[in-house]
């Protein structure tokens, strides 16, 4: 029996689009409830991962350099992040997660009430199987695999 097949590239982005405008009307509200920006919010998500070059942080959050500036000056005001000398070169300044903002970044994510519901309501397989697919989309090809 033929395969049915599944849907377009066209559907798909436009759910990924929907899905993404979700995810970030829920981040921005949950963000907002802790005083912040969507943008410092974001900053203090990536800085979640590890520590990171100014100029690094700027190309990750596709923004200006000079626009980091501020937004890491305003971080850094609330005691969320501090700014240490590289250890290789003391003209680059890496930004650090304190303890403060990890625990803003962990308020952020519980106050996303439309998402974790989302997501809580989905079967553990299902859950694993979209691990899967948003790992191979969006990582595979960092890794050199196939390309969005």
């Amino acid at each position: 029996m033929p395969e049915t097949p599944g849907p377009g590239t066209d559907r798909l982005m436009e759910l990924l689009s929907v899905s993404l405008g979700a995810y970030y009307g829920d981040f921005t509200a949950a963000a907002a409830a802790e005083g912040l920006t969507a943008s410092q919010g974001k900053t203090l998500s990536v800085l979640r991962r590890g520590p990171s070059a100014m100029r690094a942080l700027a190309t990750t959050l596709a923004c200006d350099a000079s626009n980091m500036t501020g937004i890491i000056d305003r971080l850094e005001k609330r005691a969320l992040v501090r700014r240490e000398p590289s250890p290789t070169d003391r003209r680059v300044k890496t930004v650090l997660l304190t303890a403060e903002g990890e625990r803003t970044v962990d308020a952020i994510r519980a106050g996303m009430h439309t998402t974790l519901a989302g997501l809580e309501a989905l079967p553990d397989a299902d859950r694993g199987a979209l691990e899967d697919l948003l790992e191979r989309v969006f990582t595979a090809p960092a890794r050199g695999g196939p390309t969005p």
